[in-house]
């Protein structure tokens, strides 16, 4: 089975300003959904590997490493994919996240994030565990971060 998720909120700061934090692993140090965020590998470009470890009782598992496969400062879009752990340990066998900076105005953009993911038939009731609240957490967490650092 495969499903997508998706939500966006609107950020008063430009789309350059709101790429600086999500482009780069900045972004890892304004969330406080997860318990720890640690870089295994790589400094933030395709190919950096993070270990997510979440709250107890947060989900059924309390980590998962995610890959960067893709950072484009063009199109300022980041995509990862869960390539130990987590959902790959309940039946899926692809789960991808993304980010995506939208420029709305010359002081304002659309931070949009998108899971895409694909689980196996005899697992497809695992699907309930996916849910697109701790990415909003981080664009939340993200959003007072860059307005509060907001370069007038």
């Amino acid at each position: 089975m495969h499903g997508t998720l998706s939500d966006a909120i609107e950020v008063n700061v430009p789309a350059h300003e709101a790429w600086e934090l999500y482009g780069t692993l900045q972004i890892t140090h304004v969330t406080h959904f997860f318990d720890k965020i640690e870089v295994l590998e790589g400094d933030g470009a395709v190919g950096t590997i993070l270990k997510f470890t979440l709250p107890a009782g947060a989900t059924v598992f309390s980590w998962y490493d995610e890959k960067y496969t893709k950072v484009d400062d063009k199109k300022m879009v980041k995509e990862a994919d869960v390539v130990t752990g987590g959902y790959l340990d309940i039946g899926f066998t692809h789960y991808r996240t993304r980010f995506e900076i939208i420029k709305k105005s010359h002081t304002s953009c659309i931070t949009k994030t998108t899971i895409e993911y694909d689980v196996k038939e005899e697992d497809v009731d695992n699907f309930k565990y996916v849910s697109i609240l701790p990415l909003i957490s981080i664009m939340k967490d993200a959003a007072t971060y860059l307005i509060a650092n907001h370069k007038k």
